[in-house]
């Protein structure tokens, strides 16, 4: 009798453990800095998990230091997943030299994080959030002005706005007068807030931004092409520990849907929606994805 209690209970003990691992949940952290942006991307990759696996995410938004407590937790393995750009990963996290080449910047930061952190960079998303120069489109229109070059041919009859440490660096308007001539009619020091104003009110015709500011939509703003590559590259990718990918390799091919599938344009108009329409990132996210068919 006792034998038989003993077996009966060994049995149960087994059935209960084998229960217990089959219903443990597969869960990974998706992570993203203190912006607009990032916040739209981490919702974009947790839609794309939760949407086409069994895998759970959990969110860790707006991390303050951005890259820099960002990425030694993915080395850790406290966070698996992130959106990070080409130049940010390049200059700030290797610390490497300057390339020019966009896709060259791509594969090298991909080589040096596979070697050196064992992150994987997935495929490139399209858009490229880098420095750059913006002018009002009436302005543009009308002295046919598409890159800096012509920018630099025109320039003796416009006015540049910059803040005031942007005149002083090297990879900022010193350089670019090295590299573009510009001979601007008038310099303007602007406090950062204030140059969309500024630009509205005709007070500048030029100033200096980010190439998926919400800003340059509501003001109907035009960025130039930087025809010879001065400013570094940021374009942007999902980050992905490799041992994440080992545990779960069937988010490669899910996150891999973003590739190639967001253009400048549709970045900014997400910003503006979220930052001017006080729209919700998760839904803004959400929808974008599903008018590209990669959620249903």
């Amino acid at each position: 009798m006792n034998k038989k209690i003993l077996v009966s209970a060994l049995a149960l003990i087994m059935l209960v453990s084998l229960v217990g691992c089959g219903s443990k949940t597969k869960k990974v952290v998706v992570a993203s800095k203190p912006m607009t942006e990032q916040y739209i991307l981490a919702e974009m990759i947790t839609a794309l998990i939760e949407g086409n696996t069994d895998i759970k995410v959990e969110k860790k938004l707006g991390i303050g230091g951005g890259t820099s407590n960002i990425q030694p937790a993915m080395i850790k393995g406290e966070i698996d997943i992130y959106p990070e750009y080409t130049g940010t990963g390049w200059l700030f996290v290797l610390k490497k030299d300057l390339i020019r080449d966009p896709l060259k910047l791509y594969e090298e930061v991909k080589k040096e994080y596979k070697a050196k952190y064992d992150i994987k960079w997935l495929g490139l998303y399209g858009f490229n959030d880098t420095y750059a120069l913006a002018i009002k489109k009436s302005v543009a229109d009308k002295l046919n002005i598409n890159t800096y070059s012509d920018l630099a041919s025109k320039s003796d009859s416009l006015k540049f706005g910059a803040e005031p440490d942007f005149y002083e660096r090297e990879d900022g308007y010193k350089g670019l007068q090295k590299e573009y001539n510009f001979k601007f009619k008038e310099k303007r020091e602007l406090d950062i807030g204030l140059k969309y104003e500024a630009i509205n009110s005709d007070n500048v015709d030029v100033i200096n931004a980010f190439s998926t500011d919400a800003l340059l939509k509501k003001y109907d703003m035009k960025v130039i092409v930087d025809d010879k590559n001065f400013f570094p590259s940021y374009f942007a990718s999902t980050l992905i520990r490799e041992e994440t990918l080992k545990k779960y390799p069937e988010l490669e091919n899910v996150l891999n849907k973003l590739q190639g599938k967001i253009n400048d344009k549709e970045m900014i108009q997400m910003n503006y929606l979220v930052e001017s329409e006080k729209k919700d990132p998760k839904d803004v996210a959400v929808e974008f994805l599903k008018g590209k068919g990669l959620l249903k």
